[in-house]
């Protein structure tokens, strides 16, 4: 966990690219969540006594990779948590599916539901109870010789939004067993990665654009290079 790819920091800010596997919080297995190796890497890279200030603002899925933004500060964390929960943040994803989307470029509308026995969501193309609104748009920007390359740009920020989504109109996200892909990637993770993020920053208030480039492995080399 001590190779921290860090993407961007500054005095409020710090983000970092998160690899497959890894938490962006603590939860029930125990495991050292992100946000607690970024503490670490803070202490010692400025021989911090006590305790280091991080407030984690948003997640990703334990299985995808990509851009992770932590506010260093007390000042600039509820800031973001504004700018995050009023949408006015740009978040691009990137997908590896099996399937090529028809058509290539689409806005995908659906109701979610979120099963949290099965940690899943389920995707309706009409309101049912209990469901929230999610909605992203894809385009299809690669062709591989057995994938899709899909650029995700996502409008609002539902549990397992983009899985759940994309297999309702039949794509199904390379390594994601959990919503029926077929077969597993070795290290657990799937092709899905956090690939951008543009967000007036918290306290300079210029624009700021950053980009995560993505795991090192033959598709993603392939989608990038190809």
């Amino acid at each position: 966990m001590s190779n921290l790819q860090v993407l961007y920091e500054d005095n409020h800010l710090i983000v970092v690219n998160k690899r497959a596997g890894d938490i962006v919080q603590g939860d029930k297995t125990g495991d050292i969540p992100l946000s607690e190796v970024v503490k670490s890497y803070l202490k010692n890279k400025y021989n911090k006594p006590g305790n280091v200030f991080l407030g984690v603002v948003h997640r990703l899925d334990r299985p995808t990779t990509g851009i992770v933004l932590f506010a260093k500060t007390s000042k600039a964390l509820p800031r973001l948590n504004k700018l995050f929960s009023e949408g006015k943040t740009k978040k691009t994803y990137w997908a590896v599916v099996k399937e090529t989307p028809n058509p290539a470029s689409a806005e995908l509308v659906h109701w979610l539901v979120r099963n949290p026995k099965q940690n899943k969501s389920y995707a309706y193309p009409k309101e049912v109870p209990q469901s929230k609104k999610a909605i992203l748009e894809y385009q299809l920007i690669k062709q591989l010789n057995s994938y899709s390359l899909l650029e995700i740009d996502l409008k609002t920020g539902r549990h397992h939004q983009i899985r759940s989504q994309l297999v309702a109109i039949g794509c199904h996200i390379k390594g994601d067993l959990k919503y029926g892909a077929a077969r597993s990637n070795k290290n657990g993770g799937i092709h899905l990665h956090a690939r951008s993020l543009e967000l007036e920053h918290p306290v300079k208030k210029e624009n700021i654009k950053l980009v995560a480039p993505p795991p090192d492995d033959p598709i993603w080399n392939a989608c990038i290079n190809g």
